[in-house]
């Protein structure tokens, strides 16, 4: 099971980073937090002193078209927030 899907890059989760020492990863909906805390200190090499998970429900969407109304639903995914260590850092953009 591959349990860290992707990280979350966005502008609030940035100025959390930077203040905060708190990083956001979209998960398996199946991990639980002792999973995705070993799974970043093995990727990273960072030490995690919190893990707080959230899970989304994929939001409802509808087309209109030709030949009626399209109804369906976006993917439902489970959220992270990881908080490191005082002196801990992921650098997301180091192997671009």
């Amino acid at each position: 099971m591959d349990i860290l899907l992707k990280p979350i890059v966005t502008e609030k989760m940035t100025l959390q980073g930077d203040s905060l020492n708190r990083y956001g990863f979209v998960v398996d909906k199946r991990a639980n937090k002792i999973q995705i805390k070993n799974a970043i200190e093995e990727m990273y090499g960072v030490s995690v002193e919190a893990v707080n998970t959230m899970r989304y429900l994929g939001k409802k969407k509808s087309r209109f078209t030709k030949s009626g109304v399209i109804e369906g639903r976006a993917n439902s995914y489970k959220k992270a927030v990881v908080t490191l260590t005082d002196g801990e850092k992921i650098d997301f953009y180091s192997n671009i």
